[in-house]
């Protein structure tokens, strides 16, 4: 279930990595930003589908 969690950080910090690079007009770093967040938010989707909410009992 650790999975889900580490998925959730990668895809909030590619989302502020990305919105904060298109501030800046560093046009490739916010294209590696957004693509990293839709592949990752796709990733932490699906995950959560498949394998359920953590609830962080065993």
């Amino acid at each position: 279930m650790g999975l889900v969690i580490i998925f959730a950080l990668v895809t909030i910090l590619a989302a502020y990595g990305g919105y904060s690079s298109l501030k800046n007009k560093n046009f490739l770093a916010a294209f590696w930003g957004v693509a990293s967040f839709l592949v990752f938010g796709w990733f932490t989707v699906m995950t959560i589908i498949e394998s359920g909410f953590p609830t962080g009992t065993h």
